[in-house]
């Protein structure tokens, strides 16, 4: 057996979470005594939303994100479903705009005031009724304005429009049929043209979303999936379910081929859902267990081992759910790279986790905060049906960026794959110039030079990031050349032995 050196050069080796003061978190929640496994809240850099406690109905809380300490008990509520709400998720290019869906068979679609929930809102702006049964989950299209999918207990996979004049839409765009049993969670790619769901059946399914054609269906008996995940650009999934003894488990999938997983690792012998959560800036896998009150974290990389264990945050809260921030709401100058909520059901309490990179600057760290998606769509809801893919448009989170300091990823199937990808890059506001990157270089045959101070700083960030991504490349490549030299050292020495 051939050793292998256990360090690795990390810039994320030492990320620890470090857990809001009490005053800082959302004390007197009425978090839902549900038992649907699903996360229970979502959040966006204005609000925080939960599915709460509610008699007569579903309802969930609305609270600005600054609305931390206790909360008034007969705080107003969303409460316009006639059956227990199952799921919310904020829309990603408006935030003022949430979809919730409930056991009552509809989704709906609420516009919150901008100055928050000041009284009970009972009557939605949309109404999807299409689904025979209750409505367990739903999911924005990551790049496409007004485009939601929704599933239920009726194993469809429906496709929404949203921009219609219709108060009430009965009529999905499409309805997906290749699910057996109840679908327990939906994942899209990079740019939206591949859905990824796990089933009650404990099988993984790629979809094409826009025809709802099966592309791929696991058959393996050794893991039973409950959570799937794409993994940004990396081409893989992550799953979380159960192995053949029921010990919890983690396995990675090449997303073309899905016969065998390409990695597994079992974690523990408890009984609660893994929930997984992916940063594509930083490549950082979180695990979180419900009811568990640790987060183990990891770091993925394209080449085997794939996974590297990191370390864990430990405390003795059991989480019910996790809200997570979008990226653009945190915050950089104390080298924040992820946010958690976590809800806390014995304490009725909303704990804010922020995971942090130490470092002695106060500076904004350019090599761990990369341009990433914004919150403007890349196309509309006719262009994506139309048959259009087209990657997230990205920001900068450097304090003071402009909003114009946005870049659109270039269409393809996967716009963010690697180097030999050529990156099409269009901004707002400019003529027909695009930069491509080839091989890892700025190809300025084809842009024109920048003629104001916005441009220049825009090219200024994808120089940058392009030089982070070789030298991140660069110390992969250094790390596996020395692995190799020691095995074949390893090799020879036993091979003298013989």
């Amino acid at each position: 057996m051939t050793w292998r050196p256990q360090y690795r050069s990390s810039k994320y080796r030492h990320v620890f979470g470090k857990p809001a003061t009490k005053e800082n978190c959302y004390d007197g929640v009425p978090i839902t005594r549900s038992v649907h496994d699903n996360h229970l809240c979502t959040v966006n850099p204005r609000f925080i939303a939960v599915i709460t406690e509610c008699a007569g109905g579903g309802a969930f809380l609305v609270l600005s994100i600054n609305h931390t300490g206790k909360v008034d008990p007969h705080h107003p509520k969303v409460s316009g479903h006639r059956g227990n709400v199952l799921d919310i998720k904020w829309n990603p290019f408006n935030d003022f705009c949430i979809a919730s869906c409930s056991e009552d068979t509809t989704v709906k679609i609420w516009d919150i005031p901008e100055h928050g929930v000041l009284k009970n809102i009972t009557v939605s702006q949309k109404e999807l009724q299409g689904h025979s049964r209750r409505v367990g989950l739903i999911e924005w299209h990551p790049t496409a304005d007004n485009i939601i999918f929704s599933t239920g207990y009726d194993y469809q996979v429906m496709v929404w429009k949203l921009d219609v004049p219709e108060q009430v839409i009965k009529n999905p765009v499409r309805s997906i049929s290749v699910h057996s049993d109840v679908v327990l969670s939906m994942s899209f790619n990079t740019d939206g043209s591949r859905l990824a769901t796990s089933c009650k059946d404990k099988k993984i399914r790629v979809i094409d979303p826009r025809t709802g054609t099966l592309l791929q269906e696991t058959d393996c008996k050794s893991h039973k999936a409950s959570k799937v995940l794409f993994l940004g650009n990396l081409k893989m999934l992550l799953s979380t379910g159960n192995s053949r003894w029921n010990h919890r488990q983690i396995a990675l999938w090449d997303q073309e081929d899905l016969s065998q997983p390409s990695y597994s690792e079992d974690l523990d012998g408890s009984s609660g859902v893994l929930f997984p959560f992916y940063d594509p800036d930083t490549h950082m896998l979180y695990i979180a267990g419900k009811g568990d009150g640790n987060i183990r974290y990891y770091e993925i990389s394209p080449e085997k081992p794939y996974v590297h264990y990191l370390t864990e945050y430990r405390s003795l809260l059991p989480q019910k759910g996790m809200g997570v921030m979008p990226k653009r709401g945190l915050d950089v100058c104390s080298c924040e790279i992820f946010r958690f909520y976590k809800l806390v059901t014995i304490k009725s309490l909303i704990e804010t986790l922020s995971m942090i990179v130490p470092r002695r600057s106060e500076s904004y760290q350019e090599d761990i905060y990369p341009m990433t998606a914004g919150n403007k769509p890349s196309m509309t809801a006719d262009e994506w049906i139309g048959g259009l893919d087209k990657g997230p448009v990205m920001m900068s989170l450097r304090p003071g960026s402009k909003l114009d300091s946005y870049v659109e990823l270039g269409s393809g199937k996967d716009p963010t794959d690697s180097m030999e990808t050529q990156h099409s890059r269009s901004r707002p506001g400019l003529s027909l110039s695009t930069t491509y990157v080839r091989n890892g270089q700025l190809d300025s045959t084809h842009c024109s030079p920048p003629k104001t101070e916005n441009e220049l700083r825009q090219m200024f960030y994808k120089q940058q990031e392009e030089i982070r991504r070789l030298k991140e490349q660069l110390n992969q490549k250094d790390v596996r050349i020395k692995q190799l030299e020691l095995e074949i050292k390893n090799v020879r020495n036993s091979q003298a032995n013989l």
